[in-house]
């Protein structure tokens, strides 16, 4: 173990636990301030009063003594939420993609994923005892040319906001090609709930493509403020989920504040245009500037997650400047291999709707004296 550190470190990628207080905030998930919000703990603290008859924690598995009347209420709110006719909640977007990837797919299956997926969709493939193979960055011709290898019943699995790129997945071509082909459509909604839709629903329903999509996970750490994630979809598959998805069914239930949090940030979450507009008018202000900036480039054009690159691809001067940053005040980190390919190392500033324009100045600021 310490061998496989020390090489790590002599990498300069070598991972520690940080915390951080003071410091503005371009760094978290949060990006509807929801995990800050006054009103939603209000409304937690008056619903809990609503529940005090049920145990504040989970007493079991939900196959055992760990389901209650408010996992029906919340799973119910969550597949109308998001146009399904069935959700399954699980403890984490982590497990929610593991649990689906290793149940759903068969020995002599197929799957096509993004290379740029998340790494709990390639954990839950690598237990699914499917064939995978990957095809390039929202390359739709990359992967008509790897459909040639599918045997058995094929998937195909996508993020609809990448969480590293900040880029979105070509949903409304991909949805059409796997409906051509009777492939099963995966998509992960993790950074796109909150944010897109006329409700925050996702992507998946901001275009309409909910019948053509076989299963969408809704994950609640990013803006939903709180914990756990759905896998929402048909009946048939939520209850095949709840027999052979072993991430249901030996984890301990989630406990009743959680689930309370989720009902009432879905309660909210219709309310929170303003903030949706805020933030998206930050983030296009943030590219604005840093384009004038010399020395790095950014990516992408239009989203909340920005990725800035330094010109020289040098990973000790990017870790000096994030540091830098931070004792400007900047809560930005650096996201090094093997997090993303090597060579793509980057700064992975995330604007927020409590963000403000002179915050985003600042930034800006400090950015071009650190580089």
């Amino acid at each position: 173990m310490q061998q496989k550190l020390e090489e790590r470190e002599v990498q300069g990628n070598l991972r520690q636990l940080k915390t951080t207080s003071a410091l503005i905030d371009f760094c978290s998930n949060d990006y509807l301030g929801f995990a800050r919000s006054e009103k939603l703990r209000a409304l937690v603290q008056e619903y809990e009063n609503k529940y005090k008859h049920l145990p504040m924690g989970a007493t079991g598995s939900r196959l055992l003594s760990g389901n209650n009347t408010l996992f029906k209420e919340l799973e119910e709110t969550i597949a109308q939420y998001h146009h399904g006719e069935a959700a399954l909640l699980f403890n984490s977007g982590y497990a929610a993609n593991v649990g689906l990837l290793s149940a759903l797919p068969q020995r002599g299956d197929s799957i096509f994923y993004d290379e740029a997926i998340h790494a709990s969709i390639k954990d839950g493939m690598r237990l699914s005892f499917a064939k995978s193979y990957s095809f390039k960055h929202n390359n739709l011709k990359d992967l008509r040319r790897k459909l040639s290898h599918a045997t058995g019943t094929a998937f195909v699995v996508v993020e609809s906001v990448y969480s590293m790129d900040g880029d979105m997945a070509p949903l409304a071509e991909l949805a059409q090609l796997c409906q051509e082909q009777s492939i099963a459509l995966i998509v992960d909604e993790a950074h796109a709930v909150g944010l897109y839709g006329p409700k925050g629903e996702g992507l998946t329903v901001a275009l309409g493509l909910e019948d053509k999509v076989f299963a969408q996970v809704i994950t609640y750490g990013k803006a939903m403020g709180s914990h756990g994630a759905a896998v929402v979809g048909s009946k048939v598959l939520r209850d095949y989920l709840i027999n052979f998805s072993r991430a249901f069914i030996y984890t301990t239930g989630l406990p009743t504040h959680a689930l309370i949090t989720l009902q009432c940030a879905y309660k909210l979450l219709p309310e929170l245009d303003k903030e949706r507009q805020h933030v998206n008018k930050l983030a296009e202000h943030l590219l604005e500037q840093l384009n004038k900036v010399k020395g790095i480039r950014c990516a992408p054009e239009e989203s909340v997650i920005l990725s800035v690159f330094l010109e020289s691809g040098d990973i000790k001067k990017l870790k000096e400047l994030a540091l830098y940053l931070q004792q400007s005040g900047f809560d930005v980190r650096p996201v090094l291999s093997p997090t993303v390919p090597q060579g793509q190392e980057r700064l992975r500033i995330i604007v927020h709707a409590y963000n403000t324009e002179e915050e985003i100045e600042g930034l800006v600021q400090a950015i071009a004296k650190g580089t």
